[in-house]
């Protein structure tokens, strides 16, 4: 029998420390089972109570400096000294609302031939020298534009402004390279042809449009296209292609001094011409109902148009926050009741369309065709609700967020920077109007945003185009006002 010893400890002392070590494990468990519920419960309350956002801070935008040369050339001149890069935009005020009548895509088409071929050098030495020195070249022509962009590093310089002027005013519109990029534009042409989102835009635009030179799409039609030759893309140039129509934007790693230097020695012998005319003005748009039949489909394409406004009105700000609102990425009234409501579509929007001389609101959506009317009817009384409700202090206060806070993400790059700024001397707007816009933006009030929208939404000019299998809702179409029913091969966007 084992001695006792009075070293060890007592019998009950073991059990004191047993329990106190059972008591341990338990709580530890006990500790552990509470982290993971809480670990698992996090995101829900990170959900409902986000930390505090920061502060924001105030986007300082370059300021341009602008020199006319003696021919009329209007030149921007910004320094960005972050990174060892530099943009050329050269922008003529001349875009698919100068095509000639018959001749729609005549402005995409000539701007497309610009890096295709000059006196002096071949399509493929061009593209050759700009993939050389890790350059990127960009021509396009949209509404009140057409361009030609060169980004290249800036120890470069020098052969950029040397490519650029030469595409830009020597460009040959030689037959072989014309035709390649006519039968590419015809190519995509004949593929959006029967396609029911690109013929809904398209049939909106004319409808809303109508007796002005925006009635057209802006790449023309597959017979316009055909209709085109090189000589007349060089009429087109010769009309519109001139110093005293144009403005070359300068961003990037340069001093300002420099960029005007270059400038006058690449394009100060630019030859001018007469100035062209204007594009016509906007008439008022009334009520029209146009329902496109197109048997095969399993969905309906819906546009609604409203009036817009041109892009230098004034009431051009309290619209875009109002635009916002009704069916942009900050509230879209539209999207909720559509889609996050009714489960009616994928996407429902509005947008607003502002060009030199017109303007139109317009509200986009899609649904299966069963529920064609439905959707109509719910988009048509978000409308109505802003023509007649007003708008919240929330709805403003989270649309005008949304314009200001996106506004950096339209600086990022020297292409950002070179097309924003050119587009002030496009629609004759200040040069400070970007440093200017945040503030514009929340000096609106509620009431002006509305009125605004008032001043623009009603149902005595509600537009609307419908693109589907539509056979079976004849009557019930009716109900919307007076229908035009066109089976979708008869719908020509070639007349005028």
């Amino acid at each position: 029998m084992t001695a006792w010893n009075d070293t060890q400890p007592a019998v009950g002392e073991l059990a004191v420390r047993a329990y106190e070590c059972f008591a341990s494990a338990v709580f530890y468990e006990v500790f552990l089972c509470c982290l993971a519920a809480f670990l698992l419960a996090f995101p829900a309350l990170a959900r409902d109570f986000p930390p505090q956002a920061l502060p924001s801070k105030p986007l300082v935008l370059p300021s341009p400096a602008l020199r006319v040369l003696p021919n009329g050339l209007k030149v921007l001149a910004i320094e960005r000294h972050a990174l060892p890069l530099m943009t050329l935009r050269l922008v003529v005020r001349a875009g698919a609302e100068s095509d000639p009548a018959t001749l729609a895509g005549a402005a995409q088409l000539a701007a497309a031939l610009l890096t295709e071929g000059t006196p002096t050098r071949s399509a493929r030495q061009i593209a050759e020298t700009i993939d050389s020195i890790g350059g990127l070249v960009d021509t396009g022509a949209g509404w009140d534009e057409s361009y030609i962009s060169l980004s290249v590093l800036n120890d470069h310089e020098e052969l950029a402004f040397d490519l650029l002027s030469d595409m830009a005013l020597h460009s040959s519109f030689l037959p072989g390279e014309f035709e390649r990029k006519r039968r590419q534009t015809l190519s995509g042409l004949e593929v959006v042809h029967d396609d029911a989102d690109y013929v809904a835009d398209a049939a909106l635009r004319r409808l809303a449009f109508h007796g002005t030179a925006y009635g057209h799409p802006e790449d023309g039609t597959l017979a316009s296209v055909r209709r085109l030759t090189p000589e007349e893309l060089r009429t087109f140039y010769q009309t519109y292609y001139h110093p005293s129509n144009a403005i070359l934007a300068i961003v990037g790693d340069i001093q300002t001094a420099e960029a005007f230097e270059r400038a006058q020695k690449w394009f100060g012998s630019w030859a001018n011409a007469a100035p062209p005319p204007m594009p016509a003005a906007s008439p008022a748009a009334s009520h029209e109902v146009l329902a496109i039949e197109k048997d095969d489909a399993v969905q309906t394409e819906i546009r609604i148009g409203n009036l817009g406004v041109p892009r230098d009105d004034r009431d051009y700000l309290a619209l875009s926050i109002a635009d916002q609102i009704l069916g942009g990425p900050s509230e879209n009234r539209l999207f909720k009741a559509l889609r996050s409501h009714q489960g009616l579509t994928y996407g429902a929007s509005s947008e607003l369309l502002s060009y030199r001389t017109a303007g139109v609101w317009m509200v986009k959506t899609f649904t299966r065709t069963p529920e064609t009317l439905k959707s109509v009817h719910l988009a048509l009384e978000q409308i109505k609700r802003m023509h007649d409700r007003p708008i919240t202090a929330e709805e403003l206060q989270t649309a005008q967020g949304y314009l200001i806070g996106h506004l950096a993400l339209d600086f990022e790059a020297s292409e950002d920077v070179a097309s924003h700024t050119v587009e002030l001397l496009v629609y004759n707007l200040p040069l400070d109007y970007w440093n200017r816009y945040p503030e514009q933006i929340r000096a609106l009030t509620a009431d002006q945003v509305w009125n605004a929208a008032v001043g623009r939404l009603g149902s005595e000019n509600n537009i609307i185009v419908l693109v589907g299998n539509l056979s079976a809702f004849e009557k019930d179409l009716k109900k919307l006002g007076p229908v035009e029913f066109v089976p979708l091969a008869k719908m020509d966007f070639d007349s005028q």
